[in-house]
């Protein structure tokens, strides 16, 4: 059995001030699926009943090893140390009782994620994760740390439009663990069907005009093909041969969905997109009344979708400068991008895979009638069926 290994302050913890952020990096080789559902979901939630917390939420990554990067933010300084102390004893608990069996160091995945080192950290910024072999450092499997919370100001539009992430972050959290709970995610079909609808449901909210909701998917699928230059990571002729076999079943549901987004009766969804379908344009709402009164800001370039993006140079005082956006259909699919990505990453969907159903709900929109004739189903996400072999069903 792997040795479990006790939490690491590499900074001194935070949370110390009101409402400040606690963050855990929690190094777990293996799905995330049991420890989200059976540890962090009923650790949130009655912390949350408690009145101890103020918000939360979760994503994966990879650097120095599979991880996931748990924040909590406490109601109050006061609420703080007791925050700490229950995450620090349920997961420990946890680890001790399910501990990741694999050890990414005698692997194939050392040399994926270090291709994945070089392509994201090529510049000055990689020293601090690399040792003298010149390879990505790996954490100890089965430990976790306190690390410090940098929120992506340049990403998502600075300090208000950070809160605003935060806000939906929680909200994409508690969906993506109620999913690995309640459906079948274990499954691939599942998974990849699941991902498929709600990038349809989150897109047909911000960008409803047809038109635009494809150019928008092409262009998704572009930046993740410019991202991993030479290595084939991201396909294309493969994407198209796939294309075709679940090109009609996936029209049909696509078509659904997004009759009802844009035509304003998300209550004609199944429950599980209806939900997520409702939050999306509250979400899309907000997004546009930042932007209309000039809360927004961002830089002239769009940098990688990897998370800490500029917050190390802005931390040395070499900040990027940014500029407000008040344009709304400018911003809306600025913010879309990153929060499609992250839901995804939530579910562990890979980048492959992601840039994949951006190809193929690209394609499909423009090339498949888009007026859905009934609604979605009545009770499920339903599947998108075909021998290409996606669907949803719990």
């Amino acid at each position: 059995m792997p040795e479990l290994t006790s939490p690491r302050p590499a900074r001194p913890a935070p949370g110390t001030a009101d409402g400040e952020w606690i963050a855990l990096h929690v190094f777990y080789a293996a799905s995330p699926r049991p420890m989200l559902v059976d540890c962090v979901r009923p650790l949130v939630d009655r912390l949350t009943e408690e009145g101890l917390l103020a918000g939360h939420f979760f994503i994966n990554y990879w650097l120095e090893g599979p991880h996931v990067r748990l924040r909590l933010r406490p109601a109050s300084a006061a609420a703080a140390p007791e925050v700490r102390r229950r995450a620090e004893e349920a997961l420990g608990a946890f680890l001790r009782t399910r501990p990741a069996l694999y050890e990414v160091d005698s692997g194939f995945l050392k040399d994926f994620y270090n291709a994945l080192f070089d392509i994201e950290f090529p510049g000055e910024d990689r020293g601090r994760y690399m040792g003298e072999d010149g390879r990505m450092n790996l954490r100890p499997n089965n430990s976790f740390s306190y690390e410090a919370y940098a929120p992506e100001y340049a990403k998502y539009g600075g300090p208000a439009g950070v809160e605003l992430a935060e806000w939906h972050f929680r909200h994409s959290s508690e969906l993506v663990m109620d999913a690995f709970r309640t459906m079948n995610l274990h499954l691939r079909t599942v998974l990849l069907g699941t991902s498929a609808q709600l990038m349809m449901v989150m897109a047909s909210c911000f960008l409803p005009e047809k038109d635009r909701l494809a150019a928008y998917l092409d262009g998704y699928y572009e930046f993740w093909h410019r991202a991993f230059p030479g290595t084939g990571f991201i396909g294309s002729q493969e994407y198209e041969r796939n294309y075709a076999e679940m090109a009609p079943s996936l029209g049909r549901r696509f078509a659904e969905i997004h009759a009802a987004v844009s035509g304003g009766e998300p209550g004609r969804l199944p429950v599980f997109l209806r939900g997520w379908a409702a939050h999306c344009l509250e979400l899309r709402a907000r997004v546009a009344d930042l932007a209309t009164r000039g809360e927004l800001a961002f830089p002239a370039w769009e940098g990688p979708a990897r998370e800490d993006t500029g917050q190390e140079r802005a931390d040395q005082g070499n900040a990027v400068p940014l500029e407000t956006l008040t344009h709304v259909p400018a911003v809306l699919p600025r913010l879309l991008s990153p929060y499609m990505h992250m839901t995804n990453n939530r579910l562990h969907v890979t980048i492959r895979d992601e840039a994949y159903l951006s190809f193929v709900l690209g394609q499909v929109l423009r090339e498949q009638p888009m007026s859905g004739t009934g609604a979605a189903g009545a009770d499920g996400p339903g599947g998108t069926g075909g021998s290409g072999g996606i669907e949803a069903h719990a």
